[in-house]
């Protein structure tokens, strides 16, 4: 069946937020008296939930322990995101018109806080673009389960075979596939090919304007 939405993540998928993300969870480290991770290690667990990415990291940490590192994090962002602004990815509004244009609902399933979401859209412009925005505050079971998928297509009204997950991480399409969907890997992000091609990604492209290409052919 023909792609009637798709579902993006937003780290490292829509916007280049890594200089951003692992600044603040370096600086966060240092503040909670952790050891500082490496830029990969820390850049690893973009996507899963912030106080999930501590204790991926960190692994004796108490849940309270990682809760503070969360809460931490959340404060240091708040600055650094002024200083180390994000930008979109190469051809990602050209993609995103040209989906509007042809009809195809877009919406952004994310461990982000929707309103973090929703502020950096603002920002670059493309809050008008996106259908439905669900945050890490939105479900219960994050990513990879199943539930952030299948609470976009219920809202949206949309079956799992019209919908494209396309992500940037292992994560987004483990997600995608536990909901049914077909999915969609980036290799400018997070992850490498490999990595996206072995989590059972049906597509990995290069640059988001080939997301224009799949759906046409596909």
């Amino acid at each position: 069946m023909k792609t009637r939405l798709v579902i993006f993540d937003f780290d490292g998928t829509l916007c280049d937020t890594r200089r951003c993300i692992v600044t603040t969870m370096q600086q966060t480290q240092k503040a909670c008296n952790l050891p500082v991770a490496s830029e990969d290690v820390c850049a690893s667990t973009i996507g899963l939930p912030l106080k999930n990415c501590f204790m991926h990291i960190y692994p004796d940490l108490s849940d309270a322990e990682a809760t503070k590192c969360a809460d931490t994090y959340r404060v240091i962002f708040e600055a650094n995101k002024e200083r180390l602004q994000p930008t979109l990815f190469p051809n990602v509004r050209e993609t995103l018109k040209w989906l509007k244009n042809n009809g195809i609902a877009m919406s952004i399933a994310s461990s982000r806080s929707s309103k973090s979401i929703r502020d950096f859209l603002s920002g670059l412009g493309i809050i008008g673009d996106i259908a439905y925005i669900l945050g890490a505050e939105d479900v219960t079971k994050p990513k990879p389960d199943a539930e952030p998928v299948l609470k976009t297509l219920g809202a949206l009204h949309y079956s799992a075979d019209e919908a494209l997950v396309v992500g940037d991480m292992p994560f987004d399409i483990m997600m995608g596939r536990n909901a049914g969907t077909r999915t969609c890997g980036v290799t400018y992000g997070n992850a490498s090919r490999r990595q996206l091609e072995d989590s059972g990604a049906n597509f990995v492209i290069d640059d988001m304007w080939e997301l224009t290409e799949i759906i046409q052919n596909n």
